[in-house]
């Protein structure tokens, strides 16, 4: 199977769930913010609602996010278009919508901000949401740099092959098991990405072998990012993209 690249250099840093720790998660907010600070690239979660429209938001559930309360797949649109996904964060935030995929595209491709859209199922709905992402990134990104796409379900990157194969795709593991290298080749995915605490050299050596670049979350310290840097990683995910640089 043919491994689909990048039609852009990775960058060093991307701003984890679209600001990091300067704005409330998965929000538009947060895209402003990384782009006002430089960032080239951000991170965020995608979830399915009841009515199977892919949301930006991280829990399957809203109490820690939001002001409402249940699961996010058992929650229409309509009652997640109402949502306060900012005032957790701060009162300054009150009022910033839950956004749809669609709404963190179109402000994407006006800031000119690269993105890596993690798939992040809900228990059940593994290839549902992969199959659906997939679509709906290749739909929203049309005439402009695809996405890279990822996720801890290697269903749901499965699902995503299938429906886009063109789609560049990266394999998240927490700590990457010892079969790591076969299921990334199983879904030719292009980039493993990973725990910065799992990391070790033997798994740095083995990618660069076989051309698979290494991304790690989640790096807050500037140190700790060069360190990797120098030990080959290609890319960190940050909550501080105020402190942690490109070198």
């Amino acid at each position: 199977m043919i491994r689909p690249r990048l039609g852009w250099s990775l960058p060093r840093v991307f701003a984890h769930r679209c600001g990091g720790a300067l704005a409330p998660e998965n929000t538009l907010a947060g895209l402003r913010i990384a782009a006002r600070l430089g960032r080239k690239a951000v991170e965020f979660d995608v979830m399915l609602s009841a009515d199977g429209s892919p949301w930006l938001i991280h829990d399957e559930t809203l109490e820690r996010t939001t002001d409402g309360t249940g699961r996010v797949s058992e929650t229409s649109d309509s009652a997640l278009s109402v949502l306060d996904a900012g005032v957790r964060q701060h009162p300054a935030f009150a009022g910033e919508p839950l956004p749809t995929l669609a709404s963190a595209a179109r402000l994407c491709r006006q800031l000119g901000l690269l993105a890596n859209v993690e798939i992040k199922p809900a228990a059940g709905l593994e290839a549902a949401t992969g199959a659906v992402v997939a679509r709906c990134v290749r739909e929203l990104w049309a005439g402009a740099e695809l996405p890279l796409l990822s996720s801890f379900s290697e269903v749901a990157l499965a699902a995503a092959r299938e429906v886009a194969p063109e789609l560049p795709l990266g394999s998240l593991f927490e700590h990457p098991p010892e079969d790591w290298l076969e299921r990334v080749n199983r879904v030719a995915a292009l980039s493993l990405h990973c725990d910065a605490d799992s990391l070790d050299d033997h798994l740095l050596r083995t990618a660069r072998a076989n051309g698979i670049p290494v991304l790690c979350y989640t790096v807050n310290e500037p140190l700790a990012a060069a360190a990797l840097f120098r030990r080959g990683v290609m890319a960190v995910f940050s909550d501080r993209i105020d402190r942690v640089g490109e070198d």
